[in-house]
């Protein structure tokens, strides 16, 4: 059965996916959904706990454990959603340094993965949504009729990376970011769940040298010819 109401957006670290999941939701008066918000939480979770990331045993009991909520944003801060875990918020702390260091190993783990998917897939069985994240039109949601990923060099996605903590923080390595994009893309295309790739029928979008308008508007224009009575 195909989900007609139900929009997927994958693709590696920085490529956009949350603003432009962010800006087709409003377009449409979808749900918005960054599935990866759940890892961060996870990760956050872990070295809170003082877990070592290599306790795979641990930290998958913990992802069975902890109740993660997201909401839409409550407070203007810049935050596109709130991210409560067990009761507190932790927003901007999963965006922390420290959770980037440990998230993509995380979630290779297999129950962390089950653990979050069967989360993702309960949001997405409400419809009118778009999901965001690396495995959505491949496992989490794959008869969803609107697939799409998107793509840049790492060395694009470390440039904008760079400039959102620039804008955020006053200061942003490039060299050092570079690094870590193409680290967690080693890590995200080479596990043996899920890993990172394309779905066979999404829309591939390089959006290289695009502005965030160009590839707002790809999308929705992929969209409008392929939904139902559009």
């Amino acid at each position: 059965m195909i989900d007609n109401d139900v929009i997927t957006i994958d693709g590696p670290a920085a490529s956009g996916k949350s603003s432009v999941g962010k800006a087709i939701a409003d377009f449409f008066g979808y749900l918005f959904f960054d599935t990866g918000l759940m890892y961060r939480a996870v990760s956050w979770a872990a070295i809170q706990a003082g877990l070592d990331i290599r306790d795979e045993e641990a930290i998958s009991f913990l992802a069975e454990q902890i109740d993660i909520k997201i909401y839409p944003a409550s407070i203007p801060d810049g935050r596109m959603y709130d991210v409560i875990v067990d009761e507190e918020d932790v927003t901007w702390q999963i965006r922390s340094p420290a959770v980037n260091s440990c998230v993509s190993q995380i979630s290779t783990y297999e129950r962390v993965r089950s653990a979050m998917t069967a989360k993702q897939r309960e949001m997405g069985k409400q419809g009118k949504i778009v999901m965001v994240g690396r495995d959505i039109g491949t496992v989490v949601m794959p008869n969803a009729k609107f697939k799409f990923y998107l793509e840049a060099t790492a060395e694009e996605r470390a440039k904008r990376r760079c400039m959102e903590i620039v804008r955020k923080n006053g200061e942003g390595v490039y060299k050092n970011i570079l690094q870590s994009i193409k680290g967690r893309d080693q890590i995200d295309s080479s596990r043996e769940i899920a890993p990172l790739k394309p779905a066979r029928d999404a829309n591939i979008i390089n959006t290289d040298g695009k502005t965030f308008d160009e590839v707002v508007n790809e999308v929705i224009s992929i969209i409008k010819i392929k939904k139902p009575g559009g």
